[in-house]
């Protein structure tokens, strides 16, 4: 089974990059990954398929309500630092990711 991670920002544009050095890092790894991004509003239409979710620093306020509305849903939910989202860090935000499903 592929492991499918979801990033999602205001408009699902601003993660694209962070997106494409997350799968460069996974490529290192050897790892099979789905990585995408999308708006926040439409991840209730993508939850089902997703094993992790990453929300972007300026919709991480929406962090526990997202916990909340998608307990029943086996999906791992942060929000990446700002730090690691401004300077596009694939390598630490995959590793993250990686580490929620290990808690």
């Amino acid at each position: 089974m592929t492991l499918s991670i979801m990033l999602a920002c205001a408009g699902g544009f601003s993660t694209s990059m962070l997106v494409e050095r997350m799968k460069d890092a996974a490529k290192e790894k050897g790892m099979e990954v789905n990585i995408d991004a999308t708006a926040e509003g439409k991840v209730d239409k993508l939850i089902q398929n997703i094993d992790i979710l990453l929300l972007g620093p300026q919709v991480g306020y929406m962090e526990e309500s997202f916990k909340k509305k998608y307990s029943g849903h086996p999906v791992a939910i942060a929000t990446i630092p700002s730090m690691d989202y401004g300077m596009m860090n694939g390598k630490k935000v995959l590793a993250d990711a990686l580490n929620l499903l290990n808690k």
